[in-house]
C-alpha cells in the first residue's frame, strides 16, 4: 500500500513529564522506551501507529483511574 503524502510534520507527542509507569510506558505521553528512543526514525506511518496506540494506552489509563476512584468511594461511603 502506497504511503499518503504529508504536508504537516507529525509533532512529537512529549509533554515533558519523562517519568515511566509500572509497565514502561511514559505517564506524559503513555510512549513505550523503544517509541521514545526511535521517535526521530519513523516514518509517518509509523509515527501515526504510535500516537494510535498511544491514545489507547491513555483511554485504558482513564478507565482504569475511574474505576480504581469509583471502587475506593465506595468503600469510604460505607462508614
Amino acid at each position: 500500500m502506497a504511503e499518503q503524502l504529508e504536508f504537516f510534520v507529525i509533532p512529537n507527542p512529549c509533554k515533558g513529564i519523562c517519568e515511566s509507569d509500572s509497565r514502561g510506558f511514559c505517564r506524559g505521553c503513555y510512549r513505550s522506551r523503544e517509541e521514545r528512543f526511535t521517535w526521530m526514525k519513523l516514518s509517518d506511518g509509523q509515527k501515526r501507529e504510535v500516537l494510535r496506540l498511544c491514545h489507547d494506552r491513555y483511554l485504558r489509563s482513564i478507565k482504569k483511574k475511574e474505576y480504581n476512584d469509583g471502587k475506593q468511594s465506595k468503600q469510604l461511603g460505607l462508614f
